[in-house]
Formats: C-alpha cells, sequence, structure tokens
C-alpha cells in the first residue's frame, strides 16, 4: 500500500487547527471544498452545512460513510457587569477541562478577540479552599478577555454580543515518535482519514465496487449529523468517528476500534463481522468494543428512520472531550481498514 503518510499528516494538522464549533462551521467547510477542488474532486453542500462526495462504482447500491467536522465549543452567554462573560458550552464536556485555556471568540460582525476561560475563584491566594473546592459547572466559570474592559458598555464597544461563538485552542502537535495531541480528534482524525482516502482512491484509480458518498456532517455534537441526506441507495453506512480507550475498554490508541454497541443498542453484527473479517485478512490491528455513553452519525442515521446496516469504526482516542490523544498508528489502522472495506466486493 503506497501510502502518503506526510499528505495524511498535513491535512490531519491542518483541520485540527481550524475553529468548527457546531454552528460555526464555515471555515472548516471551505478547507474541505478548497482541498476537494485541487484533486478535482465533485462535492455538493447541503442547506445544513454539511459536505457530500459521491464516488461512482459498479453496483447501484450504495455505501456511505461518514465523520463529523463540528467540534465542542461554546457561547457567549451573558456580559457581565465587570466585563467578563459568562458561557455556555456547547456539546458534551466537563468543565475542568476547559479550566484555563485560552480560547478565541467569534463576534457576529467577524471580528475576532482572544481569552482565558477561568473560574469565578480562580486564585488559591485569594480564595484558599474556596478555589479549590469549587464545583466546575458553567455557572462558575467565565471567559475573561484579553481587552481593557472594566463594565459591560466596554465589552459591547467591541463588538461582542451574547450568541457569540467561542473556540478553544487546540494546541496541536503531532510527536516524533507519533503520538499526536490536540482537542477535536473527535472527530477531526476521522475527518482526515476520508479526506486522504478520497484522495486515495483518485490518485490510485482504484475501482469502486459500490457507489460510495462521503458524507462530512456539522451538527454531530449536538446529536443531529446523520439524520438527513443520506441517498435512498445506501445499504450500508459506517460512520467514522473516535474509539474511547480507558479503564475497563477494550480500545487503544495504536488499533483501530470497531464498535459492537453504544447508547443507542448494537450495531450490526454482519457488518461488524465483515469489517473484523477484513481485518484479521489484512494483519491490521484492531479492537472490538463498546461504549456506554457514546453516540454516533450513525446513531442519528437510525433514529431518523433510515433502514441501513450501520458500523462504527475509528482511532483510540484517550481522554475524550478534553485534551486529546492518538497515535498515527490507530489513524494509518483505521485509514487501511476503511478502504479494504470500500474495496471489497
Amino acid at each position: 500500500m503506497n501510502l502518503n503518510k506526510n499528505v495524511l499528516e498535513n491535512i490531519l494538522m491542518d483541520i485540527l487547527k481550524i475553529p468548527s464549533p457546531t454552528g460555526y462551521t464555515k471555515d472548516v467547510t471551505n478547507y474541505i471544498r478548497n482541498l476537494l477542488e485541487k484533486y478535482q474532486v465533485k462535492y455538493i453542500q447541503t442547506n445544513k452545512g454539511a459536505i457530500s462526495v459521491c464516488l461512482a462504482g459498479e453496483s447501484i447500491e450504495e455505501k456511505t460513510v461518514t465523520a463529523h467536522i463540528d467540534t465542542l465549543g461554546a457561547m457567549v452567554k451573558e456580559i457581565k457587569d465587570t466585563g467578563r462573560l459568562s458561557i455556555t458550552p456547547i456539546g458534551s464536556y466537563m468543565m475542568n477541562a476547559i479550566e484555563g485555556e485560552d480560547c478565541t471568540i467569534h463576534t457576529f460582525s467577524d471580528k475576532i478577540y482572544t481569552g482565558t476561560v477561568q473560574t469565578i475563584k480562580p486564585s488559591v491566594h485569594i480564595s484558599g479552599d474556596e478555589a479549590r473546592d469549587l464545583k466546575r459547572s458553567p455557572e462558575n466559570m467565565e471567559l475573561i478577555l484579553d481587552e481593557k474592559v472594566f463594565s459591560k458598555e466596554d465589552v459591547s464597544a467591541l463588538g461582542i454580543n451574547v450568541g457569540d461563538f467561542i473556540s478553544f485552542d487546540t494546541k496541536t502537535k503531532i510527536t516524533e515518535n507519533g503520538f499526536v495531541k490536540s482537542r477535536y480528534l473527535d472527530d477531526k482524525a476521522s475527518a482526515a482519514i476520508l479526506l486522504y482516502t478520497i484522495i486515495y482512491i483518485k490518485e490510485n484509480k482504484i475501482n469502486l465496487p459500490y457507489t460510495t458518498n462521503f458524507f462530512f456532517s456539522n451538527l454531530e455534537e449536538v446529536g443531529i449529523g446523520g439524520s438527513s441526506n443520506i441517498s435512498s441507495l445506501t445499504k450500508e453506512f459506517v460512520a467514522v468517528d473516535m474509539g474511547a480507550p480507558g479503564p475497563n475498554q477494550n480500545s487503544t490508541e495504536y488499533a483501530v476500534s470497531i464498535c459492537a454497541k453504544d447508547s443507542s443498542g448494537p450495531f450490526n453484527l454482519e457488518l461488524r463481522k465483515k469489517l473484523t473479517d477484513i481485518a484479521e485478512r489484512e494483519g491490521i490491528d484492531y479492537r472490538i468494543d463498546i461504549y456506554p455513553h457514546y453516540s454516533s452519525d450513525a446513531s442519528a442515521a437510525l433514529h431518523a428512520g433510515y433502514d441501513i446496516k450501520t458500523a462504527l469504526i475509528g482511532p483510540g482516542v484517550f481522554a475524550s472531550h478534553a485534551y486529546e490523544r492518538t497515535h498515527m498508528d490507530s489513524i494509518i489502522n483505521t485509514f487501511k481498514l476503511l478502504i479494504e472495506y470500500l474495496k471489497q466486493k
């Protein structure tokens, strides 16, 4: 397999660094559109803002694979009299995961400001044990702007308002020994895999046995992602999302995860067996796992009533919904399983 690791890593680094909290995905969709146009790949953009690529195959029956490009984030909930901002989360994460983190405010008029998320009692020198014991919840967090502001009026004069989006700095890096550290590996790692898969198929002139749709959803973190715009000819639907290594889990940061069951219930057994058989035959390192606090584009598609067989695969991502980590081995194993699955008749 003539995999171009540099191209894959470059796409991964690019896409991770682009702010895209759910509801504010225009910049990352522009990146994807420009990349697809560079490789002369046709696409459509849905009214909801998702991007869909269709590569023709031999059969009229179709496969659909998805990854989501929206991430966790926040919005300005209130401008306080002190000039600080209350925030409301977008997506589900622990508040301690963003404490002390740098962030960017994206205003309605496209101005950009920076700041830091802190608790309302950020200093032990002032609050002592009250600072240590304070519950990390949205009402106890606030955004401190990197601006000389002392009142609500000062903040409003900058053009900042309730409803402005907030993205958290990703701190993206790839170490020399292959670890990828960043926020939003869920699910930018999978989106990079899908983009590279499209490029790989085009450059290697691979004839697909089934017409294949690559769907980049933009509303997954709020449970809507794969609920629409799925071709009626789709028979098999594979969500490419993260695996979740951790205590009492079977996943690792080095293998591709194949999910047997998530919070929506078991995935299709026949399709799961097909994926595991491919991994066994091709010598791809994989783990089967169960995620009780997890849903995906596949879950959304089933809830929307689509008559499809679903599966979920993806790289193992440690510390999900916080500062996450995976390894290039896991990303490459996921790519290998995906491309072999798409080539199978």
